[in-house]
């Protein structure tokens, strides 16, 4: 899966590079959750909390026996 994120200001969706390499804090921005081919958006907006709730949930189902 793919997380992006851009600022709450801009359009264009950024590669997530990690959350100590954010020049403001996470509430300043837009977060999405793509699958990895970029194909198919899962969480299509949301605040950090939201799209990483998402993302747990798709991993432990994905590798739930």
């Amino acid at each position: 899966m793919v997380l992006q994120y851009k600022p709450k200001s801009e359009t264009i969706w950024k590669k997530y590079p990690g959350k100590d390499k954010l020049k403001l804090s996470v509430s300043k921005y837009d977060f999405r959750l793509l699958n990895e081919a970029k194909t198919k958006t899962l969480v299509p907006k949301g605040s950090y909390e939201k799209v990483m709730k998402r993302f747990r949930a798709i991993e432990f189902f994905k590798h739930k026996s």
